[in-house]
Parts: C-alpha cells; structure tokens; sequence
C-alpha cells in the first residue's frame, strides 16, 4: 500500500514545498494538489519537481471543463518531464458552483467528456502521429462547417518522458465509478467508509472492470482520511472533529437540493436522515449545527484515529476494501514521524 496525502498551500507555496520534501524524507509515496477556485495546481506542481526527488506529483483533482483536452495532456507532459516521470493526472467533474459560477462554462455532460479527455490525452502522448478524434464532443481538427476551415491535425512538438502517464479519476456516482473502473489508471473516492463500500460501489466497480482493457493493468484506490495516534481516547474523537466542518460543507453546501453529489453519497452510506438534516441547516446558514448533525459514526469510519493498534486496524480495513493508496491527513506533534510509522505499517 502507497502513502500519500494532500497539501494544503493555504499557507503560501513554499510552505507547502517544506511540508512535501520533509515528507519524502518520512516515505511519502504521492502528494495531491488541488485546484478548486484559487490559485491553480499546476504552478505548485511544477514547484513540487524541481524541489523533490521520488515522490509522486499528482493533480488533485484538475477540472475537466477549464482545459481543453490537448492542454491536459500537454501539461501533464511538462510535469512528468519536469519530474522525470513523477507526474499523475487527477482528473475530475468538479461541480456545477464552480465550472458555471467561476469559469462560465457550461456544466454539462461529465461522462463522455471524462471518456473523450482521457482518449485524446493518452493518444497525444504516444505520438504516434498527428492527432486526430472525431468525437461528438470534441472534434480533432475542427471542422471547417465549424470554424475558420484552417485547422491542421498535429503532433505533440517535444517527447514526453512517459506515454503513458497515470490518469486517476474522482467519482462517486454510480456511472462515474464505473467509467473510472474501465478507463483510468486510478481511483478517487472522497469520504470513502470502507466497510460500506462493496455495498455502494461494488457493483459499479465490478461493472466497469467487466469491459476494462487489461493492458491497463490494475485498477489503484485512493482513500482515507484524518490520522492521528493517541491512547486518549477523547482526544481521538476530538481530533476527529475537524472533518465536521468540511463533511458539513460538502454535505449541505456544494450543490442545490437534489443535485449534491456529497449529500447523495451520504444517503447511499445509509445517513439519509442525516443527510437531509444536514443540508437543510446548511442552506439555511446554520453551518455550526450542520456540522454538528454530522454522524459520530460517519467521522470515524472516514478516519484514523486512535491507538496504534486501532489505527493499524483501520489500514487493514481500508486494505481489504481494495485502497492500493491510503491518503492520510497526519495530525499530531510530529507529522514526519507519523508518516514514518504508517510506512512501517503499510508495508
């Protein structure tokens, strides 16, 4: 099992940089960046490269509506070359809120555009001549009915290090996992209870595993959360805590009544109640007790916090529900050397 976490460069890029290089030296297999809707992942990336030396650089997740498919794959090119092969390509839907509301670019159709970016990106990087795609969402070259009629099928100028550049996608609905289960190098589920997840996504895995090329090889599953070790067993559930403000957002905030990808999440765990409580309270501004409305339960299934032997428990949990990459958040004193102890663990 990978280790691998997400920074947080609210504190400024360079903060971030220290965080990730002590890391490395801990054992920390992968870093995640994210773009939500401040400064955008792949100038951190590029940091990332020049600054370490093994692990993994992994988008987390790039938006696929803010960049034309070709962009994707040429950017994904320049870190892994940046990296000499360290590059991953997080890819996902993201949500109406932002895409519309911070980008004005129509939210629509996140399933075959998944399926088209992952095609063309993969095509791009085995230049194997020029690129062309004759998709009904993107058409390569345009066509002349379609444009100026001056477009030229081309290759990618420089070579990229790899050809095959690992793609992980982010997806909770059922459609979504599936296509990930058939098309992407990896997985990334948010908020991921391990002992729930054959019962919500084991169908949908096990249907786009059905038609999977095996060439891909095995498909990686990218899950975890919070991890501290105490004996206080107070301090555990306190330190749990820190999710309810994130699962409350995600939960009650990130999309309209009857289309939150989060809050349908919820309801398939089996928190419909909860969940309905949660987002009522959300939208009506109560964050605070939204928040507390999250389940006890639900936090600490989506966690690891406890004595070691619990928390050893919980990556094996997490391991027999297939995580190939337990993503951890550490919390404590000294993160270098609870990362040093998982690695031991994970091993």
């Amino acid at each position: 099992m990978k280790l691998s976490t997400t920074l947080d460069y609210s504190g400024g890029f360079l903060e971030s940089v220290k965080k990730a290089t002590d890391l490395e030296s801990a054992g920390i297999d992968l870093v995640w960046v994210a773009e939500a809707y401040g400064f955008d992942a792949v100038s951190l990336m590029g940091c990332l490269a020049g600054k370490t030396e093994r692990i993994e650089i992994a988008s987390g997740i790039l938006p696929i509506y803010t960049r034309t498919p070709a962009l994707l794959a040429m950017t994904a090119a320049g870190i892994d070359a940046l990296s000499n092969g360290r590059c991953v390509l997080g890819l996902g839907a993201s949500g109406p809120q932002v895409i519309e509301g911070f980008h004005g670019v129509r939210y629509d159709k996140p399933l075959a555009r998944t399926r088209e970016i992952i095609e063309i990106c993969r095509q791009v990087w085995r230049r194997e001549g020029p690129v062309t795609y004759p998709g009904p969402l993107y058409r390569l070259p345009l066509p002349e009915t379609e444009g100026t009629g001056l477009g030229k099928p081309l290759k990618l100028i420089t070579k990229p290090v790899r050809d095959r550049i690992p793609i992980h996608l982010a997806a909770l609905g059922e459609k979504n996992v599936a296509l990930a289960a058939e098309l992407a190098d990896g997985w990334l589920p948010l908020f991921f209870i391990p002992e729930k997840a054959k019962e919500v996504f084991g169908a949908s895995l096990e249907a786009g595993a059905a038609i999977r090329d095996p060439m891909l090889g095995k498909l990686d599953i990218c899950a975890g959360g919070i991890v501290a070790i105490t004996d206080d067993l107070d301090q555990a559930r306190a330190i749990r805590d820190f999710a309810r403000p994130v699962l409350a957002l995600y939960i009650g905030g990130m999309g309209a009544r009857g289309r939150n990808f989060y809050n349908a999440l919820a309801c398939r765990y089996g928190y419909e109640r909860e969940a309905a409580q949660i987002q009522d309270l959300y939208l009506e501004g109560r964050k605070g007790e939204a928040a507390a409305a999250v389940p006890d339960e639900m936090l600490e299934l989506t966690s690891l916090c406890g004595p070691e032997g619990y928390v050893k428990d919980r990556i094996a949990a997490f391991g027999a529900a297939g995580v190939t990459i337990l993503n951890v958040l550490p919390v404590g004193a000294d993160p270098v050397r609870l990362i040093d102890l998982l690695r031991g663990w994970t091993t």
